[in-house]
């Protein structure tokens, strides 16, 4: 059984350069880069994803999304504070009611793209 810690590496020391050529004006900016990395990281948080999840069926209340994960509604706002900064949630208020749901499409596909590439 292999060593999942060996990373395989070329035993010879060589560049291509025409293929860092085509590679190279095809990146993004680094600060674009930077800025994607925030963005997952935004999705590394198991209870940031199943905020998520419930948004993705119905735009919901605090009180509520911390009632369905059995969490209190402080942990709650704090994670939709999180969400909502990174733009993937926004809310409207209705009274005393504060009503979260997602931003918009974009978040269910990347959601959806991860879920199917974990399910591989």
């Amino acid at each position: 059984m292999p060593d999942k810690k060996h990373v395989e590496t070329c035993s010879c020391k060589c560049v291509h350069e025409d293929l860092l050529n085509s590679v190279k004006p095809v990146m993004p900016d680094e600060e674009i880069l930077y800025d994607l990395a925030e963005l997952f990281k935004i999705f590394g948080d198991t209870t940031r994803i199943k905020i998520l999840c419930a948004l993705f069926e119905s735009e919901m209340c605090v009180c509520d999304i911390a009632e369905l994960l059995s969490m209190t509604q402080s942990a709650i706002s704090h994670q939709l504070r999180v969400l909502k900064s990174a733009k993937l949630v926004k809310n409207r208020k209705e009274g005393k009611v504060v009503y979260y749901s997602l931003s918009d499409d974009h978040v269910k596909r990347i959601f959806d793209q991860g879920l199917s590439h974990v399910l591989e």
